[in-house]
Parts: C-alpha cells; sequence; structure tokens
C-alpha cells in the first residue's frame, strides 16, 4: 500500500492524473495478465494519454458554446425540410472542412438550421478539430469590446485560429456600420483558413438591407460564397409542428 501511495504522490508531483486516478486498477490487470516491460509501459503512458485527451475534449466543448440540442444521431428525417439522410451523412464526414469549404444553411425559422449546425460543430470538436458555435450577436459584440476587455481579446485569439466557426442567425438585424466593417475585417482576416457554417433566413439579395451597405455586403458574400455549398432548408416550423402546452387534452 505504501507504494502505490508513493505512486500516486509522484502522479500528483508530475502531473500525470490518467495514470494516478486508475494506478490500483492498472496494476491488478497487471498482475492477472502479467504483461512484458514494454507492454506494461505502452499501459500507463495509454492511460495518461486517454485521461488528457478526454480533458481536452470537455474543454473545448465548453469554449465551443454549443446549444443544448447538438446530437445529429438523433435527427429526424421524417421532417421534410429539405436535407436527406446521404447528403448529411457526408457533410458529417467533415471532408468539406479539411478543404476549408463554407457551409450556408438557409431557411424559415424552425427548419434546423441551428441544430445542423451545432451538430456539425459538435462532430467537429469530437474529431478534434477546434470549432465554436456563436450567434451573430455574439461575434459582433465581441469585434466591439475586444480592444477594451481581455476575455473579448482572448475569444478574439481563440476564434481567428479556429478551423470552425458556426455564426447563427447571420443578418437576422440590422447591422450598424461599424460592427458591419469590424465583421467584414474579421472574415477577411480568416476566410482562406477557417470553415464557417453559418444560419440565415435571409436570401444574399437581403444583406444589403442589413448592413445598408451594398458594397461591404457584396464583399462578404464574395468571401463566404467563394467555396460554399448552400442548403435550402424549407417546411413548416419543427417547433411549432411539436410546440408543448400545460394543459391536458380535453376528453369529449
Amino acid at each position: 500500500m505504501e507504494k502505490k501511495q508513493q505512486i500516486k504522490q509522484y502522479c500528483q508531483q508530475f502531473k500525470t492524473a490518467g495514470i494516478g486516478t486508475c494506478i490500483e486498477k492498472i496494476i491488478q490487470e497487471a498482475e492477472t495478465n502479467q504483461p512484458g516491460f514494454l507492454d506494461f509501459t505502452l499501459i500507463l503512458l495509454k492511460a495518461e494519454a486517454d485521461h488528457r485527451h478526454q480533458n481536452e475534449l470537455v474543454r473545448q466543448l465548453k469554449s465551443a458554446k454549443l446549444p443544448r440540442y447538438n446530437d445529429l444521431d438523433a435527427y429526424d428525417y421524417s421532417s421534410k425540410n429539405g436535407i436527406q439522410q446521404t447528403r448529411l451523412n457526408q457533410l458529417r464526414e467533415l471532408n468539406w472542412l479539411d478543404q476549408i469549404y463554407n457551409i450556408m444553411l438557409m431557411g424559415p425559422s424552425g427548419t434546423g438550421k441551428t441544430y445542423l449546425a451545432a451538430g456539425l460543430c459538435a462532430d467537429a470538436v469530437n474529431k478534434g478539430y477546434k470549432a465554436y458555435f456563436r450567434t451573430m450577436e455574439e461575434l459582433t459584440n465581441m469585434l466591439s469590446m475586444k480592444d477594451f476587455t481581455k476575455t473579448s481579446l482572448a475569444e478574439y485569439k481563440r476564434l481567428s485560429k479556429a478551423n470552425l466557426i458556426v455564426i447563427d442567425d447571420i443578418m437576422l438585424f440590422p447591422v450598424e456600420k461599424k460592427q458591419a466593417v469590424a465583421l467584414f475585417n474579421f472574415i477577411n482576416q480568416t476566410y482562406e483558413n477557417t470553415s464557417f457554417v453559418i444560419t440565415t433566413n435571409k436570401m444574399p439579395a437581403d444583406w444589403a438591407k442589413m448592413l445598408d451597405d451594398e458594397v461591404l455586403a457584396t464583399a462578404l458574400l464574395d468571401r463566404f460564397l467563394y467555396k460554399c455549398e448552400i442548403i435550402n432548408l424549407a417546411g413548416n416550423s419543427y417547433r411549432m409542428k411539436n410546440r408543448k402546452t400545460i394543459f391536458e387534452p380535453e376528453k369529449n
């Protein structure tokens, strides 16, 4: 017992918590299976590597700020919103992300744009990409405050190095000129090395109205659409179709 305690203390000292937390199980299995020295060393290192990978995944998922519902394994294909299972499976392979392609999800409210975008972002995080989910409001607020607060500056640096950024509800509301310029500068800086998934209920032609600047809207769309797959989602709102009620059904 004393030697096990010493091992745990060394693990704590050298910050190898993966080994320290499961050392008793590893030793017990080793006493049964009697692996060689190389195999036993490999078991120890793998335990540490798995522990660190899991911690990094938890940290990255927290940093991604995903919506609550993001598991595409539970996607309802019976909903007639214009995307087929084969196409979604292809998107989930993330080959487009490796090729630095963008995805634009267009359609009315409630057709699953945010859910699809969040699901693709979650898939990317789980596969080791630096992926983040932000609303248009969160992104523009960060860009407005990055020169004034440390948290916004840290967020700016984080997103600048992203493999994937989801911008949810882009152009849902009119954007002030200063914010529009800051958004363009950010996209212009990152679009060659970062993929974007964009959800919007506005046609590209309507972006000029939201930005109140046709030239800026054209330049922004030019960078988004240069390498982009546009997916139109149609149909009625899934939320309205499946809305909840506090009342019990009335009996005839």
